[in-house]
């Protein structure tokens, strides 16, 4: 006999529906995604981009995002950018580097221009020293001044294994205001056959450490689908995080995807749960988290009614981009470090991905820029819908319309078509002037989305590697 749907406030989970549709996707951060950038965008296009953000007054607001490649161990699960090494010297050169490209950015930009959000990634970005990150937050004060505590959002990734209380009082010092703790699983075995191992007692010592010292928002990450978890387990873990009352938590899907990346080759397939369980797991996070009064944000994101996010999603104010939900809309954002992926204007801008190359270019006086994208008239379009959809579950057609001088359903008369098969799923409503994402439809918004995704229908030498949208 099949299970009814578990509906919990803003989802619902339907898993005949989820396991019929689910699919490889992209995940938006972007559009078009990072895999659709192009070697001939390179410094001279991001330059232009630049002038043109000068002439226009620098009104859009401004945004920095520092990528710290560097980690002491290697979780076998993970997927980033990295360099594992215990020589600290690496971690001094990185950082000369780092204020370098940072100045060549503020000359382009012009100094002065007020920083409205931060955020440090990795990595391990608690891999540098209080030392070194204060050096850093200087160079970025003189560069880009913080807004005010109140307003801005100043945020760090922490691996609790490289922190300790002081080492948090000194980030609120340096004007951090939101940390993003790493946590995955707390069960042992789990943690051992992915290569990560924290206690329990760390991590809550430095939530609760953060929570003395004001931090605004504190988020906690899992991931589901790694090797050894099941519903019983994970539930231990679940119940571990509401009772530390997290502002935010963000639950990943674990994609092994060992061919592409290295670490994941050392885990154990036979030890990966089944599909049938990580539907389980999810099914699982959703009843816990919302029943502990957590908002269904949307994807993996979960927040409590009084944080930041939420109050931006129920306010219209959300917004998507590289990291992730936002309550920034319409920034520019600046991006230094390997690989890291910055917005100018109608352009997306990538820094090379490895050291020696990074080094060389800055070694230059050039920036790092090796590939990137100019967006077209149809791709900003198109971004607007997705990344409505992806953060509000409803999209406004005549708004569409007017802002874009288009007629919407013959603009996108193949698209409708899609959506219309999606509506007999019971995932949306079509009507005159909206599209409505059911709460079925929720868990299953990238395939939803991926129907605007005009670069998904054309073909491509070489397969694209994306995670699966549930």
């Amino acid at each position: 006999m099949q299970s009814a749907p578990v509906i919990h406030s803003s989802v619902e989970f339907d898993a005949p529906l989820i396991r019929k549709l689910d699919r490889m996707g992209p995940r938006y951060t972007s559009y078009p995604s990072a895999d659709r950038f192009t070697e001939d965008f390179g410094q001279e296009r991001y330059v232009q981009a630049v002038r043109q953000r000068r002439q226009l007054g620098n009104r859009r607001p401004l945004s920095l995002y520092v990528h710290i490649p560097f980690c002491e161990s290697v979780c076998y699960y993970c997927a980033c950018n990295k360099i594992v090494t215990k020589d600290r010297s690496k971690a001094a050169q990185y950082l000369e580097y780092l204020i370098q490209e940072l100045n060549l950015h503020a000359e382009l930009l012009g100094r002065g221009q007020t920083l409205e959000q931060l955020h440090l990634g990795g990595g391990t970005p608690t891999y540098l020293s209080s030392a070194q990150l204060l050096r850093l937050m200087e160079q970025v004060r003189q560069a880009f001044p913080l807004d005010d505590d109140a307003r801005g959002e100043f945020s760090m990734e922490v691996d609790p294994r490289t922190a300790n209380p002081e080492r948090l009082r000194d980030l609120r010092r340096m004007g951090f205001n939101r940390l993003s703790f790493g946590v995955q699983d707390f069960d042992p075995a789990v943690q051992k056959a992915v290569h990560r191992e924290q206690s329990v007692e760390q991590t809550l010592e430095l939530i609760e450490t953060a929570r003395e010292l004001r931090f605004h928002s504190v988020s906690m990450d899992l991931i589901y689908g790694l090797p050894l978890q099941n519903v019983v387990s994970f539930n231990r873990t679940l119940a571990t995080v509401i009772d530390a009352q997290p502002d935010r938590i963000a639950i990943y899907n674990y994609a092994h995807l060992p061919e592409r990346f290295k670490p994941q080759r050392r885990i154990q397939a036979e030890q990966l749960p089944s599909p049938e369980t990580k539907l389980d797991l999810l099914k699982l996070c959703i009843k816990r988290l919302t029943e502990a009064g957590y908002v269904y944000i949307g994807m993996d994101h979960f927040a409590k009614p009084t944080d930041s996010l939420a109050i931006a999603q129920q306010q219209g104010r959300l917004h998507r981009n590289f990291q992730g939900y936002s309550t920034y809309a319409d920034s520019d954002l600046v991006a230094i470090g390997v690989s890291a992926i910055g917005a100018i204007g109608p352009t997306y801008s990538q820094n090379a991905k490895e050291l020696e190359a990074y080094y060389q270019d800055l070694d230059a006086a050039r920036l790092p820029i090796v590939r990137g994208l100019s967006l077209s008239h149809d791709d900003i379009l198109r971004r607007t819908i997705i990344h409505t959809l992806l953060c509000h579950f409803e999209l406004n057609l005549s708004t569409i319309e007017a802002t874009y001088a288009i007629d919407f359903r013959q603009y996108f008369a193949t698209e409708w078509r899609e959506l219309q098969a999606f509506e007999q799923e019971g995932l949306l409503k079509l009507e005159p002037d909206w599209i409505s994402v059911a709460l079925k439809g929720r868990l299953l918004i990238r395939n939803i989305v991926m129907v605007f995704d005009h670069y998904l229908r054309q073909a491509r030498p070489t397969p694209a590697h994306y995670s699966r949208t549930i």
